[in-house]
Order: C-alpha cells, then sequence, then structure tokens
C-alpha cells in the first residue's frame, strides 16, 4: 500500500524551496542574533568561573586572611530579610595571634606570616615583603644569601646586584641597606628580615596573610576543617572590620581562592563585570527578539496571500502552523549553528579587547574551559525556539481565519494600537523616574525607557508612519514631480509596510544614541568638573610614600600660596532599593582642608570644608539628596577595610562628578587605605626646585597635574563593553533594516513591474524609490532621535546635571550607515523590475 504523503513536510519543503530570498534575510538576522547570545553568554559563564591568579601563594596549601567582604542585611517589602555581599578593596589584616594558633594544628608543617607594604628603591614603586614568605611561591635565590640582619635585603632580578647598598623607602622614611641575594619572581619585590618587614608594615600586632603547607600525607580538605575550627575555637577574628558591631571571621582560602588574598580587586571587578553583563545581555535579548520577530513577520507578510489561499482551498490551521513553524524551523537551525560557531571567535575577540586597553584588573583571570563549548549550542536552541513561536505567532491569524476570508488583508487592530500607546506612556513615565534617580539606578531607568519606547513604537509603526506622511507628503507631491507623486500615493497606501520599513531604523537609531550619548554626556560633565576643580600649579610625590611632616615644609616654602594633601580609596555605601538592600563601592578623596579651594576646588554649596576633621565628612549634592542629608546630619559608610563610621556632615559640594561622592579627612581616610599620598600645591611663584628640596630627595614634582576625574573601578571594563555591544547590535540592527528593506521590495516586485507596463520610466521608478528611501530614513533617524532624547534628557538631569552630548563624528556617522543601508536594501532587489522583466514573487 503507498504511503500518503505528509502534507505539511511537503508544504513546508516546497516553500523553501520557493522563498530562498526571503528566508536568506531571516537567516542572517538568526545567525547574527545566535552569535550575539552566545558570545555573551560565553562572556557571562566565564566572568562566573573568573577568580585571582594564583602567584605568590602557589605553594601554599591554605592561605589565611582576613574577611574581604562586608555584607548588608534588610527585609523587602513583604518579604524575607535578604543579605546583599560587596568585596572590599583594601586588605583586612589577621590578627598575629592566628599565626600560634594554625602552627599549632595536627597536620600543618609549616605556617609562614606574610606581609605586603609599599615602598620605593631609587625612585621606582615596588613591593615589601619578609623573606621566608618567598618560599610560599616558592621564589628560590638565583643569587647571594637570604637577609640575616635588619640592613639586609633580597631584592628582584635587575634592581641591584649582590654587595650593592641601596637606598629604601617605606613609610616615608629612608634607610640603607645591603643587597644580600637575588630571587626569582617579580622584578619590583624587596625582601626584608621578618622583624624589618613587621616594623615596616607599621602593625606589629597583625599579618597580611598567612601561608600555610601540610605535612606529607595530610589532605588539603582534611587541613582545611582542622585549622577553621582551630580559628574559631579561639574566638580570633579580623582585625578592625565591623559588621553590626561584631569583627567578622577570619577565612581559609584553598585552590584557586588562595589568589584573593594577593590580588584584592579582582574579586569586586569580577561581581563588578558579571552585574555589567547581566544588563547588556538583557538588552541584547530585548533587541534580538525585537529585530527577529519583525524579520520573521515581514518574511511571512509577503506571502500573506498564498498562506490564505492554502486556507481558502483547505488546508487546516494545524496543517498551515506545522508547514510554517517546520519551515521557519528549518532555517533556523542551520542559521543557529552557524551564529554559535561564530560566537566562540566573537566572544575571544572581546576578550582580548578587555586585555588590550587595560580593562581588566591585575591578577584577574576569566577561564574558558572546554565545557564552556556547551553555551552556545544552548543559545542557539533557544534562537531557534524563538523563531519557531515568532512564525506561529505571525501566521495564527490566517490560520484561524475561516476559507472565505483567509484572503482579506486585515488592517491594523484596536488592539495593537492601545498596547502601543500603552507602552509609549510606560516609557515616558520609567524616563520620569530616572529624574528622581541617581547614578547605576538613573541609568537603568533610562535604558528601560528606551527600550520600552522602541517596542510601543514597533507596534505603532502604521500610525507612525501616517502621521509622517502628513508631514511628508507635501513636499514629496510639489517637488518630486511624477516620482513624488507615486511616492507619496505608494507610502500613504501601504502604511503597513513603511511602518515595518521604518521600524529598525528607528531601533538602531534609538539603542545607538543612547548608548553612546549617555558615556559621553557623562565623560563630558566630569572632565568639565574636573578642569574647574583643578587650581593647583604643582603636584609632589614619591615612590615608597612621602615623609612625615612634608606638607608643612611645603607649605612654609618660598611662593607658596597652598599645599592640600590628597589621597584617593573607596568606600562601600549600604542603602536600601525598594526595600532591599543593596551596597555600592563608591571612588572618594581624602584631604586637608586648608586652603583646599586654591589647589582642588570642590563647589562649595553648604556648610564649610575648614571643619572637615576626623569624625566628619563632606557629602557631594547628588549623594546628599540621595541620602537625605544635609549639613549637620550623620551619614554611614563602610571604608575600603569594611570599618563602619558615622560621620556628621560639615559640608556639601557640586563637582561630585570629578572628585567623588564624599570628600574625608585626609588623617582619618588614611587610617582605611594604603593609597599614596600626593600633595596639590598653589604656587604664587614657587619653583619645582623649591619644591623638591622642601619635600624630601627623591620627590616628583609634576609641573602641571592633570587632575582627571575619579571614575568608579567598573567603569573601564564598563566602555568596552558598551562599544562592543553598540558595536554588534548596531551592526545586527543594520543587517535587520538591510533584510526588512530587502523583504519589502522583493514583494514589490509585481507592482514595480505593473507600473513599467502602465508606462513609468526607469528614471520614474529610481526617484520614487529613492524619495520612499529618503522618506523612510529621515522618518527613522527623527522619530528614533526623540525616543533616545526622552531618556537622555532625564539621564542627564538625573547623573550628569547636563544636556545630553553627541559626538558630531558619531552622529554623522550614524546618518551616513542609515542612508547606505536604506539605499542598499532598496535599490539591488528592485534591479529586475526596472530592467522591465516580469518576475516571479519570491524568487
Amino acid at each position: 500500500m503507498k504511503k500518503k504523503p505528509n502534507v505539511t513536510r511537503l508544504l513546508a519543503s516546497r516553500a523553501a524551496r520557493m522563498h530562498r530570498k526571503a528566508w536568506a534575510a531571516v537567516f542572517a538576522a538568526l545567525a547574527l542574533t545566535s552569535l550575539l547570545l552566545g558570545s555573551f553568554g560565553l562572556a557571562l559563564a566565564s566572568a562566573g568561573l573568573g577568580h585571582a591568579r594564583v602567584e605568590r601563594y602557589a605553594a601554599a596549601d591554605l592561605v589565611v586572611t582576613g574577611d574581604q567582604s562586608t555584607r548588608f542585611t534588610a527585609k523587602p517589602w513583604g518579604g524575607d530579610p535578604e543579605t546583599a555581599t560587596a568585596g572590599l578593596t583594601e586588605r583586612v589584616r589577621v590578627p598575629r595571634a592566628a599565626l600560634t594558633a594554625v602552627r599549632q594544628v595536627s597536620g600543618v608543617r609549616t605556617a609562614v606570616a606574610d606581609e605586603v607594604f609599599r615602598v620605593g628603591v631609587r625612585g621606582t614603586p615596588a613591593t615589601g615583603r619578609p623573606w621566608p614568605a618567598a618560599r610560599l611561591a616558592p621564589y628560590v635565590l638565583r643569587d647571594g644569601g637570604g637577609p640575616e640582619h635588619a640592613g639586609e635585603v633580597v631584592v628582584g632580578g635587575g634592581t641591584a646586584r649582590v654587595g650593592d647598598r641601596i637606598t629604601v623607602r617605606a613609610s616615608g622614611t629612608d634607610a640603607t641597606y645591603r643587597v644580600t641575594g637575588i630571587a626569582e619572581g617579580p622584578r619590583t619585590a624587596v625582601y626584608f628580615t621578618s622583624a624589618e618587614a613587621r616594623r615596616l608594615a607599621g602593625d606589629p600586632g597583625s599579618v597580611a596573610a598567612i601561608g600555610v603547607t601540610a605535612d606529607p600525607g595530610t589532605s588539603t580538605s582534611a587541613l582545611h576543617a582542622r585549622v577553621r575550627h582551630a580559628l574559631d575555637a579561639a574566638g580570633l577574628r579580623s582585625v578592625g572590620q565591623r559588621a553590626d558591631g561584631d569583627g567578622a571571621g577570619l577565612r581559609v582560602l584553598t585552590g584557586h581562592g588562595r589568589g584573593g588574598a594577593e590580588f584584592l580587586r579582582a574579586a569586586p571587578a569580577r561581581a563588578g563585570m558579571l552585574a555589567l553583563l547581566a544588563s547588556v545581555a538583557a538588552i541584547v535579548v530585548l533587541v534580538a527578539l525585537l529585530v527577529v520577530s519583525s524579520t520573521i513577520v515581514q518574511a511571512l507578510r509577503q506571502r500573506s496571500h498564498e498562506l490564505g489561499l492554502l486556507r481558502a482551498v483547505g488546508a487546516t490551521p494545524r496543517q498551515l502552523r506545522g508547514a510554517v513553524g517546520r519551515e521557519v524551523g528549518r532555517v533556523a537551525a542551520v542559521a543557529a549553528l552557524v551564529g554559535a560557531v561564530g560566537s566562540i571567535p566573537a566572544f575571544l575577540g572581546l576578550r582580548a579587547l578587555l586585555d588590550a586597553r587595560g580593562a581588566l584588573p591585575p591578577g584577574l583571570e576569566l577561564p574558558f574551559p572546554p565545557w564552556l563549548l556547551a553555551v552556545p549550542l544552548v543559545t542557539a536552541g533557544l534562537t531557534v525556539l524563538a523563531a519557531r513561536l515568532a512564525a506561529l505567532i505571525a501566521c495564527a491569524r490566517t490560520a484561524k481565519a475561516r476559507p472565505a476570508e483567509a484572503l482579506r488583508d486585515a488592517a491594523p487592530g484596536r488592539a495593537r494600537q492601545i498596547t502601543g500607546l500603552v507602552l509609549l506612556f510606560l516609557g515616558a513615565s520609567s524616563a520620569g523616574t530616572a529624574t528622581l534617580q541617581r547614578g547605576e539606578t538613573a541609568a537603568a531607568a533610562a535604558g528601560a525607557a528606551a527600550v520600552v519606547l522602541v517596542i510601543g513604537c514597533a507596534l505603532l509603526g502604521p500610525w507612525i508612519a501616517e502621521g509622517a506622511m502628513r508631514v511628508l507628503g507635501a513636499p514629496m507631491r510639489r517637488f518630486g514631480g511624477a516620482a513624488g507623486q507615486l511616492a507619496a500615493a505608494n507610502c500613504a497606501a501601504a502604511a503597513g509596510r513603511w511602518g515595518a520599513a521604518i521600524t529598525p531604523v528607528i531601533l538602531v537609531t534609538a539603542f545607538v544614541l543612547v548608548q553612546l550619548s549617555a558615556g559621553t554626556t557623562m565623560t563630558r560633565a566630569a572632565d568639565a568638573q574636573a578642569r574647574d576643580a583643578a587650581r593647583a600649579d604643582f603636584a609632589v610625590t614619591a615612590a615608597g610614600g612621602l615623609p612625615g611632616g612634608t606638607l608643612e615644609r611645603v607649605r612654609r616654602a618660598p611662593g607658596v600660596a597652598a599645599a592640600t594633601a590628597v589621597t584617593r580609596s573607596t568606600v562601600v555605601l549600604a542603602r536600601r532599593e525598594t526595600g532591599s538592600p543593596r551596597l555600592d563601592r563608591l571612588p572618594v578623596l581624602g584631604v586637608t582642608p586648608g586652603g583646599l579651594a586654591r589647589t582642588l576646588d570642590p563647589g562649595v554649596r553648604d556648610g564649610d570644608i575648614d571643619d572637615l576633621r576626623p569624625g566628619t565628612v563632606a557629602v557631594g549634592r547628588d549623594q546628599a539628596r540621595a541620602l537625605d542629608a544635609g549639613t549637620g546630619s550623620t551619614v554611614t559608610v563602610r571604608f575600603g577595610d569594611g570599618v563602619e563610621a558615622r560621620l556628621r556632615v560639615v559640608a556639601t559640594y557640586d563637582r561630585e562628578l570629578a572628585l567623588g561622592g564624599f570628600l574625608f579627612s585626609h588623617e582619618q581616610l588614611l587610617r582605611h587605605t594604603t593609597a599614596p599620598t600626593r600633595i596639590l600645591v598653589a604656587a604664587d611663584g614657587t619653583t619645582p626646585a623649591v619644591l623638591r628640596a622642601a619635600a624630601a630627595p627623591g620627590a616628583k614634582v609634576a609641573a602641571a597635574p592633570a587632575s582627571g576625574p575619579l571614575v568608579p573601578e567598573d567603569q573601564a571594563p564598563g566602555e568596552v563593553v558598551t562599544v562592543a555591544a553598540v558595536g554588534a547590535i548596531g551592526g545586527f540592527t543594520v543587517i535587520a533594516v538591510l533584510s526588512t528593506l530587502c523583504l519589502i521590495t522583493v514583494g514589490r516586485r509585481p507592482e514595480l513591474a505593473l507600473l513599467r507596463l502602465a508606462g513609468a520610466g526607469r528614471g520614474q521608478l529610481r526617484r520614487m524609490l529613492g524619495l520612499e528611501a529618503a522618506a523612510s530614513a529621515v522618518t527613522g533617524l527623527a522619530v528614533g532621535g526623540v525616543v533616545a532624547l526622552i531618556p537622555l534628557l532625564a539621564f542627564g538631569a538625573a547623573v550628569a546635571r547636563a544636556v545630553p552630548h553627541v559626538a558630531a563624528v558619531h552622529a554623522g556617522l550614524l546618518v551616513l550607515v542609515v542612508a547606505a543601508t536604506t539605499a542598499a536594501g532598496t535599490f539591488p532587489p528592485a534591479r529586475r523590475a526596472l530592467r522591465g522583466r516580469y518576475p516571479s514573487q519570491g524568487r
């Protein structure tokens, strides 16, 4: 008995062959979607596996450190308590008593106290450590022997030779040491005796970390449990750090975790990168879904009469849905696999770009194990699923229609119009919300507003096209001659088709403008504030720190009008967002207040900056508004080492984009950071030579201290990821513009051929198509510019207090790309009709 053919499979295979060019556009969009989703999925997975590199403690089985994180617990509205955690960028020290407790643990072979402090050798910054800690790497001697007396050191290769005497500056004090050995490892390392390193570190009651090695036959996991138990039994806590009034516990690190004791900024940077990639990936997904769905809808819209005819001659809804789903599934499966393969080099390129731009902190590794290759396959599967779903939605009306009504063209429904208007209202409301927020919250609200407004415009495409034609139709008819009459009539008669053409133009315009202008506006405003704040003529610095009393000596030097000691650091601010706990890391400055307006003017609004001393703080205007703080009130912050402090506000100031959200007393901030200090000098005739003589031998004096604005720690990777996202999604949406216009033009070939038969000349049709393309580009650019302007105005008012700024080069390039893309999507597909041939639809 002959097997009955599968109608669904037959329809799908025949349609795939008949509409190769239409599906080529869909293939390109789906391949790019899979590539973008796969590359960002790989980036998220790699960042999730990221860890600090293990160097100095590679030979240690365990490392005991302070708790390098701070926590904040709050109860969201109507939910259970939640805890937010943030990494600390200043070292949390370990009590020296922990060394004795660890050495008494069974299975411990050695327990070595480590110190890490800044020194300067011959004007070059270096790192000081005790020589016994070198074995934790292990760094062995290449020449000479280890230090045995306080006046002896071992240095890295290339610094000096055995027997040389070198001057080392530590904590601002110079001392001469004899070099007894040359060690492997970093060139910038200087190794002292244990006692000398303890003295130079300045905190004899604690150590930076403890490296532990196990006896032969003792497993790392067993030793970890014993050391953990011994520390808990002894009640030992991190030095200085407080969380809710209690000292935080010590940490025992193994494996890759040991690197966290070396590179303190790696863990916070990894967390910031995860959040950044997640937010960008969310935008990528939304844009991809919008573009893919619109491309598939347009491809099926060109065949609406064909599908309606199949329904009219008896095809069941299930057969139509199955045929369309199978047809789209075939195209999507191949395209998704191609994109998945391409996502691997795209991810590697993104990682190489981050490395080349120095956007990753030292020591942060982003691994790429072979099993991560499964991520692009997962995103490819999701791409196929999204494509099939979009196809089923697109053909739902035709499949459900009664056979007698299947060939009718349906006008855009009232529900679509209402939904679009509601989305425009929500987008405008989100932009209004951004004006009441600050920082990341304002940026997120502005970005959400842009996405919602674009989706609303996509739904309202036919009505936007009608409105645009009311504006552009008259000049087209008046100045365009017969071609203008034809173009205006076509656009007015096919508003749905023209609306589909301008939607991707709106998308690419709005997305590119929002992403580029937001960063440019912030950078421009911060640079302007930095220029206004910088009043000093010179900056005095020294490797290894400035000696005590340098500030007073510089102030007494002839020709010095004012001098200010400045130190950079970070603080963590705990707050609630819709009831949920949140910890924000902010860059801050510690300054000496005397004569600050002459060296680094913050633009004081209220209060007196001269009252700044330990226990007080000056707060930026926007930060004060967010905290509901003013002069005389108190704010609570956590310093970079986790110590919490309640401080009285003595002043508020304007230039917080350049100077950070808080200004602390230099003396107080210096207790919680190891960052170097520099002295800014306002001069009335002094010279660099006079300043060097007043400061200390080896001090460096910069004639023009170009003090740039303080930037968040995640700004550098944020800029790289944003540029990559703008380039990738900008190119993606350009392909979507090209694909949509090609599909529309291919569907118009019979119309163009009919116009040729009716007597229209090739030149008239070319001018008609050119006017239509120009109208699409102008309308898309105008509407996209308005869509971008709404959230950008809110963002500028909330964060930068400035008008949005777009570089002229970026704006010109955007206009050029849109114009070239609309032309490329209009003229080449129409060549056959313009040559006077009889095209077959879809061929």
